[in-house]
């Protein structure tokens, strides 16, 4: 269900206060009984009954019978919390037009001060598996519902836009709450979608902001000609929440990969030849 500004403006105290709850409760239950949630809310049962049906009705709650009778938060709620959180906080003022959906995230167009980028994280079940085991920001054990993953990607992109701003052309880091990024909006299209008048030129730009992040001490770990955009005067450096350190047991073999496939990109695109090896040496040197 789309996010909608409307919805979360007419939410009740006591709607948050269920939402507050389940989102609490989840760190020890897969479905949340409605006695504890209840108490958890200080709200009677009947109350919190209609407050679940209103917040289901609005997709963002869901209900299952199996194994008992139980509750979760699902996105359209744990959004709702980190956008009210935004909000409150003076870092969204209004939610404007839906930009687009990736693997891992949806984006909206907000206004803050300025004109921000809204991006909420959302690691699905399937991933969340995969992104325990190849990702170090999930614990390897113990109990952690996995739409909470995406508040750790979205923590982890977060962190790379602080270390990384302004030393690097990246969006600017306004607030992170939960799943949710908040960033300067950036102008432009990805390299997949434009094409530069300079490819060599701009080859190069890249490949130094490569080398000034790996000196900040972050390698993307996905860069692509989809994560990096272009508006004719300048390229930005987006969707960062995969980083690692260079002192990451597998960091040469991350930083190879980004580089391989940006240089595939403008061998396939402009017809440039550029070595890996020339490319890692300028980065790491």
């Amino acid at each position: 269900m789309p996010l909608s500004a409307e919805s979360i403006r007419s939410l009740h105290p006591f709607d948050l206060r269920v939402l507050l709850s389940l989102e609490h409760l989840m760190k020890r239950y897969q479905w949340v009984p409605l006695d504890d949630l209840a108490g958890d809310a200080g709200l009677s049962a009947a109350e919190t009954r209609y407050r679940l049906g209103r917040l289901m009705a609005r997709g963002m709650v869901r209900f299952e019978k199996v194994p008992y009778d139980g509750y979760t938060l699902i996105f359209g709620g744990y959004n709702a919390l980190a956008l009210h959180a935004a909000s409150e906080r003076g870092a969204v003022q209004a939610l404007g037009e839906f930009v687009g959906e990736g693997k891992e995230s949806v984006v909206y167009r907000g206004l803050g001060l300025t004109e921000v980028a809204l991006k909420f994280h959302r690691v699905g079940q399937r991933s969340f598996h995969s992104a325990r085991i190849k990702r170090g920001y999930l614990p390897q054990e113990g109990h952690i519902p996995w739409i909470f993953a995406s508040a750790h990607s979205a923590k982890r992109e977060f962190e790379a836009l602080t270390l990384l701003h302004p030393a690097v052309p990246v969006p600017l880091p306004v607030l992170r709450n939960r799943n949710l990024v908040v960033m300067g909006w950036v102008d432009g299209a990805t390299l997949n979608r434009c094409t530069v008048d300079q490819p060599g030129v701009v080859l190069e730009e890249i490949l130094g902001h490569v080398a000034a992040a790996y000196r900040c001490g972050v390698i993307h770990g996905d860069l692509s000609e989809f994560n990096i955009m272009a508006d004719g005067e300048r390229v930005v450096f987006i969707d960062w929440p995969q980083w690692v350190e260079p002192t990451h047991p597998n960091a040469e073999e991350v930083l190879r990969k980004d580089l391989e496939n940006l240089l595939a990109h403008f061998a396939r695109r402009y017809g440039l030849a550029y070595p890996v090896g020339q490319a890692l040496a300028e980065v790491t040197g």
